[in-house]
């Protein structure tokens, strides 16, 4: 069966999504997968033997240049030719639902489970799952039900890391590591500046845990973020870092401390200790919480069809609370 599956963004829908590849190997060995993903993201996906190909795709360059439909429709029309049996759209956009219908036979969430209700006119089939639901577990039962075979909920807390890279790119983030301490990872960026947590508490954080702190940027705000936490203590800013080079550095860490972000989320993926923090999104939907990853939040309720950008009560979490969870999971 050939199958391809679209979730085109962002880094951690992405790293959600792609914990489905394994399950649907297992249960059906000898299909071709491949995936649709704009290509600033592709890396992520790199390495991953459960894909046959990746293909990517340049949508978010047509806000800038409309005229670039023409090129973006070619491509897609060449995907095409791989005459897929079933398309798999995991987005729930009208954007993505348009990629899947130019791809081939395709089904998604039904008009009741996504924001963009006419997204699911586009499919040949729509799936019922509650779009307030954990979205690990909505991707999960997307593909089951498209597939007609299951994926439990023990299944997930069981998987396998799922996220690969070349050996270069250890080579790159071994000089960062020291084996005498506990490597902590601290990922200061976010989509949403209302999702990341105060700087100054990062300092609280760091000078209250021994270990090595590294600190994780991807652009020149959370640089200036960096550059103020290891002026105030004992801390290392990294170089760039491209996403093989970050998913090894997150598979040789001890921690992984940071917002609700794709970096955070790599290490839920690579079965590596984490915590989360949450402000203005809900840690119910965003994370599967484990014995090793588990999450803090502000203690409001949120409400996953009213997100608020502004709402900023993730500076009234405790770096005390932060630091209590991170000695257990160190532990």
């Amino acid at each position: 069966m050939r199958i391809a599956i679209v979730k085109l963004s962002a880094l951690g829908d992405i790293v959600h999504a792609m914990v489905v590849l394994q399950f649907i190997r297992e249960a059906m060995p000898q299909s071709r997968i491949d995936w649709v993903v704009e290509e600033h993201f592709s890396g992520i996906l790199e390495y991953n033997p459960h894909i046959d190909t990746i293909l990517p795709v340049n949508l978010k360059a047509l806000k800038k240049e409309k005229s670039h439909i023409f090129s973006e429709f070619r491509r897609l029309k060449a995907y095409a030719r791989n005459r897929y049996d079933l398309v798999i759209d995991m987005q729930g956009l009208i954007k993505s639902a348009v990629v899947a219908r130019i791809l081939g036979p395709s089904c998604g969430f039904d008009r009741h489970s996504v924001r963009e209700k006419a997204a699911a006119l586009l499919y040949s089939r729509t799936f019922r799952i509650p779009y307030e639901k954990n979205v690990i577990m909505r991707n999960a039962d997307l593909v089951a039900a498209a597939l007609n075979f299951e994926i439990g909920s023990d299944a997930l807390m069981e998987k396998k890391p799922f996220l690969f890279y070349p050996d270069s790119a250890c080579g790159k983030t071994v000089s960062f590591l020291m084996p005498e301490k506990k490597n902590i990872v601290h990922i200061l960026g976010s989509s949403w500046e209302s999702k990341v947590y105060p700087k100054e508490k990062f300092v609280e954080i760091i000078e209250a845990l021994p270990g090595n702190h590294l600190l994780v940027w991807g652009n020149d705000a959370e640089k200036s973020r960096a550059d103020f936490i290891a002026g105030k203590c004992e801390a290392r800013v990294l170089p760039p870092m491209n996403l093989n080079e970050l998913k090894a550095l997150i598979a040789a860490a001890d921690l992984v401390i940071g917002g609700d972000s794709g970096p955070t989320h790599m290490a839920w993926a690579l079965n590596r200790p984490s915590i989360t923090i949450f402000g203005p999104t809900p840690s119910f939907r965003n994370v599967l919480e484990t014995k090793i990853n588990r999450v803090i939040d502000c203690g409001k309720k949120i409400d996953p069809l009213k997100l608020d950008k502004n709402e900023l009560c993730i500076n009234t979490i405790s770096a005390h609370n932060i630091v209590t969870l991170a000695k257990e999971l160190l532990s």
